[in-house]
């Protein structure tokens, strides 16, 4: 009895904050908001059961698929260069090269303390063309077809290498000693150290880094949304974020509770597909 009093606590907050939200957006997906009444159908709106009408519509719709298909892309280019970046920071922190490590450790995480919408625009101020430091000196127009990806892989990278280097930097400071001691009694160099002890045994903070990288990036929305201030072309459905986020406020047809729950719901499947087939990867490799 003690332990549930103990533990009631925690199943108050979980319940609350992640079942009771999630069962409310299930529901949600099954219905849609119609008009009742009038004489050409105007009127009060009513709360409809639809059944899978709204996942239908999300599924078979082109506007959907591109914004994944843009995910998978975005992904598939920042997340290795994020990955790597985080291990070879915390590589370095965790060498004898670099004195005062706590300092070094705080900057690489700064970043992440950053509220993401007010980094995202920091950021759109910095590729201004006529403003930004960023955009003069390269003279490259982020807001356009072509570097916008790229623009928002940099904001990610820029957020997140830290967050990451502090996953890496845990997992190589709980390696026992002992290993790195014996391998240079037995005449490995630091660089065969690194290869061959430290590397191999991050591998499941690696896959953590990722999974979470991959959640993620499906889920990518304040990068997108500043960067739409200066680049109108992009529309109200460039990721599934903004399209999720633009159905509920009404802004992208269908709208309503309803459709955009069900894209929300399609986001959630296809981020636990990638992450499994990740997983499913990582695992054979090993």
């Amino acid at each position: 009895m003690f332990g549930w009093a103990f533990l009631s606590p925690f199943l108050l907050f979980f319940a609350f904050s992640f079942l009771i939200p999630i069962v409310v957006s299930v529901r949600a997906a099954f219905f849609r908001e119609v008009s009742k009444g009038g004489l050409f159908g105007g009127g009060e709106k009513v709360e409809t059961f639809v059944g899978l009408q709204n996942f239908k519509e999300v599924a078979l719709g082109s506007t959907f698929w591109t914004g994944i298909g843009r995910v998978l892309l975005f992904g598939a280019i920042q997340i290795p260069v994020m990955i790597i970046g985080a291990l070879a920071l915390a590589l370095l922190l965790d060498s004898l090269l670099v004195n005062r490590v706590g300092f070094f450790r705080l900057g690489y995480f700064m970043p992440y303390a950053v509220p993401g919408i007010v980094a995202a625009l920091v950021w759109v101020y910095l590729y201004n063309n006529q403003i930004g430091p960023v955009g003069r000196v390269l003279n490259i127009d982020f807001f356009g077809h072509t570097w916008i990806l790229a623009g928002m892989a940099n904001m990610t990278t820029w957020t997140f290498t830290g967050y990451n280097m502090l996953i890496f930097l845990a997992a190589l400071q709980a390696i026992p000693t002992d290993l790195y001691e014996a391998a240079r009694l037995d005449g490995a160099s630091e660089w065969m150290i690194v290869w061959k002890i430290k590397v191999p045994m991050v591998r499941a903070a690696a896959l953590l880094a990722v999974l979470l990288s991959i959640i993620g990036t499906v889920q990518l929305f304040n990068e997108p949304a500043a960067m739409a201030v200066k680049a109108s072309w992009m529309g109200g459905s460039y990721m599934p974020m903004q399209m999720a986020y633009n159905t509920m406020v009404g802004t992208v047809s269908p709208s309503g509770a309803g459709p955009a729950n069900a894209i929300s719901i399609m986001m959630a499947l296809v981020a636990s597909v990638l992450a499994v087939i990740y997983a499913w990867a990582q695992k054979k490799v090993d």
